[in-house]
């Protein structure tokens, strides 16, 4: 017997719920103006290292909590608490990724009108999360220079998905022989015009442009949410 039409229609009746809510909680987290980045990246990319490192710069000027999404354990999001801000773990079980209904469920007892920036780390992988909306402003997709120059021809739809491309580990390029001018040509082959940052979380190079970047965002944001009422 065959079952794909019934699975599709099951696939299509979560995504088309987990859009409700997505939409829901963008609407609040707009009227509360906090600005919600979401990271999306494969195992191993420094997605949480990058984090900590953002979290730590933005904390003595901003309102800088975080959501971390992992299958089993809190590691993750203790090592965020290393940046003093406020952090929370959501355990997926066996889910490769995050949906719109548990990031809701993690901010009940969070107000959003006191926060400025709101930073979702996802579950390390590169094909789940593509799919799932969760209410965020943007989506940064990480590209370590450690993956390789032909990560988004192989996953053409997280990169479609995402707003703009961060090569992360960006001290280790030499070592690893990355070809960046080959990596940059392959991400604007699946995605033309998409916005690329260059970055170490450990060397500190390209973080005061990435974290302008974050700002203009925000105040681009504001000014629209401002001009709408």
């Amino acid at each position: 017997m065959r079952t794909e039409p019934r699975l599709i229609e099951v696939r299509k009746n979560v995504l088309r719920q987990n859009d409700v809510v997505a939409r829901a909680l963008r609407e609040r987290f707009h009227a509360s103006g906090v600005f919600v980045v979401s990271l999306v990246s494969s195992p191993g990319s420094g997605k949480t290292a990058f984090l900590e490192k953002t979290l730590t710069l933005l904390r003595p000027h901003y309102r800088v909590p975080a959501l971390v999404g992992d299958l089993a354990t809190e590691n993750d999001a203790m090592r965020l608490a290393r940046s003093q801000a406020p952090v929370k773990q959501i355990t997926t079980g066996t889910l490769c990724h995050l949906e719109a209904a548990m990031v809701q469920n993690a901010l009940q007892d969070w107000d959003l009108n006191q926060l400025d920036f709101l930073f979702i780390e996802n579950v390390g992988n590169l094909v789940c999360p593509s799919s799932y909306d969760l209410g965020e402003d943007i989506r940064l997709v990480l590209h370590s220079v450690t993956e390789g120059e032909d990560k988004p021809l192989k996953y053409p739809t997280i990169f479609n998905s995402a707003d703009v491309a961060v090569i992360t580990k960006s001290d280790l390029a030499s070592a690893v022989e990355f070809d960046e001018a080959a990596a940059r040509r392959n991400i604007q082959a699946v995605r033309p015009g998409m916005e690329i940052l260059k970055l170490s979380a450990k060397t500190g190079e390209g973080m005061d442009e990435y974290l302008e970047f974050l700002e203009r965002k925000r105040t681009r944001a504001r000014d629209a949410a401002a001009a709408h009422k």
